[in-house]
């Protein structure tokens, strides 16, 4: 099973067990170390786990009952000088390419395009509380939806953690994810070997770090959290 055809049988499994619902998911923002300095982003896992996407200022939707676009993504436009100076970005074609949405829009068509799919819906599911902006955002799109529910008898009537669906599919691994998980394993043990033989009387524990974190990165791979080291 290829990466691209995981992440789309998740995406499956979610739009089964929401049926008529649409669900929302924001990708994390970028942290400013200091000025204009970011540190190295770390995608939202939900926002991650669904899509592969690997960029900030991003949402992903999904749809089941739309008709020809269940899964879109709201992405950054092509930007040449922008991304000279922050790095690739995908842009709106890669989107559909490499991400296989069946629709994917400029983030700056958000608040255009999102009321589509939203109006068949019969719930919204989206985690609330950890954007404040963003959260504001959303519940305005539902309540003029809420406004003209009397009158069109359709429209989401309620909001739910979209948590409450997706993380009881995380915790049940596929196949590709336990091998990813053995191989992460496996990088994780070389590290430690690799760092007990360098290992020396006088060392600093930041010295002993550095070689640990180096076997990470020559396999490709990047600390799930901050090495501890302490003598």
């Amino acid at each position: 099973m290829t990466i691209s055809t995981e992440y789309k049988q998740r995406r499956k499994q979610l739009m089964t067990k929401i049926g008529n619902g649409t669900a929302i998911f924001r990708s994390a923002p970028m942290a400013v170390m200091h000025n204009d300095v970011e540190y190295a982003y770390r995608q939202d896992s939900d926002f991650f786990y669904l899509t592969g996407f690997n960029e900030p200022e991003a949402v992903a939707v999904i749809a089941p009952h739309h008709e020809k676009h269940k899964f879109v993504l709201f992405v950054q436009p092509k930007d040449q000088a922008k991304e000279t100076w922050t790095g690739y970005r995908a842009g709106v074609e890669i989107a559909k390419e490499k991400y296989g949405a069946d629709a994917a829009f400029s983030i700056n068509e958000l608040n255009k395009k999102l009321p589509e799919y939203l109006k068949g819906a019969d719930k919204i599911y989206y985690r609330l509380g950890r954007d404040r902006h963003f959260n504001e955002t959303i519940l305005r799109h539902w309540q003029n939806l809420m406004r003209v529910h009397p009158k069109t008898g359709t429209g989401p009537i309620a909001i739910q953690d979209a948590g409450t669906v997706l993380h009881p599919m995380r915790l049940l691994k596929s196949t590709a994810e336990l091998e990813q998980m053995r191989k992460a394993a496996d990088i994780a043990v070389d590290a430690h070997n690799h760092a007990m033989k360098f290992a020396q009387v006088g060392q600093f524990e930041y010295q002993i770090q550095a070689e640990m974190e180096y076997i990470f990165s020559r396999h490709g791979a990047t600390p799930a959290y901050p090495s501890i080291v302490a003598s």
